[in-house]
């Protein structure tokens, strides 16, 4: 499964693996929308550090995320950006808009 999650006292953990890319993006997006639903998490936390290749797509999923989780009034960081996925989330600016680590 490219979407592993694990959640305590409404702080999500979401980890991603394998490739970020348009044949995959729907099913990470379906599964992150699933969990913030059902957690209403006030902290989420994306680790990218499974991720091989991310392309634009992962800025979807992303931004995505981030807009779900701010809606509850939360906050999202990003970590273990690998260098590819990086230069991809940095080129788009996401990191004005999302914490990375």
């Amino acid at each position: 499964m490219p979407v592993s999650c694990s959640a305590e006292n409404r702080i999500l953990t979401v980890s991603l693996s394998g490739e970020v890319d348009h044949h995959r993006a729907r099913e990470m997006m379906q599964v992150l929308d699933r969990e913030i639903d059902m957690e209403l998490p006030r902290s989420l936390t994306v680790d990218l550090g499974g991720v091989s290749f991310m392309d634009s797509s992962g800025i979807a999923v992303l931004l995505r995320a981030h807009r779900r989780v701010g809606l509850l009034g939360g906050s999202m960081t990003v970590r273990n950006i690998p260098d590819q996925a990086g230069k991809v989330l940095r080129a788009a600016g996401l990191e004005k808009l999302i914490k990375f680590e």
